[in-house]
């Protein structure tokens, strides 16, 4: 089993909440890490913005993260959200497994 981090950005701590809750809820991922607080500097509408934004980070199975990224554009605020996955190389094994056992 292939499994992924899932990294993603909201507007304040009640968006990562909902989202985490729903993502895990739902055993789309086997769990999140919410981290608040940070400073976000961007593109957006043509110039140069500065924004306080709160990170989720979810575990999931490498084969369901297209369903998450879906999931999370339909509970999102933002009009493109920062939504990006990457492969999890080396872990414990007894932690794969258990992500594995947690989703569906």
């Amino acid at each position: 089993m292939t499994a992924s981090f899932v990294y993603i950005t909201t507007k304040n701590k009640e968006e990562a909440q909902r989202i985490g809750r729903n993502l895990v809820d739902e055993r789309l991922v086997a769990s999140v890490n919410i981290f608040g607080n940070i400073t976000s500097m961007y593109w957006w509408d043509g110039s140069v913005q500065e924004a306080s934004e709160t990170v989720l980070i979810a575990k999931t199975r490498h084969k369901l993260v297209d369903a998450v990224i879906e999931r999370i554009k339909s509970l999102h605020s933002y009009e493109c959200p920062c939504v990006v996955s990457w492969p999890i190389d080396q872990a414990n094994p007894q932690y794969l497994q258990w992500i594995d056992a947690e989703t569906r």
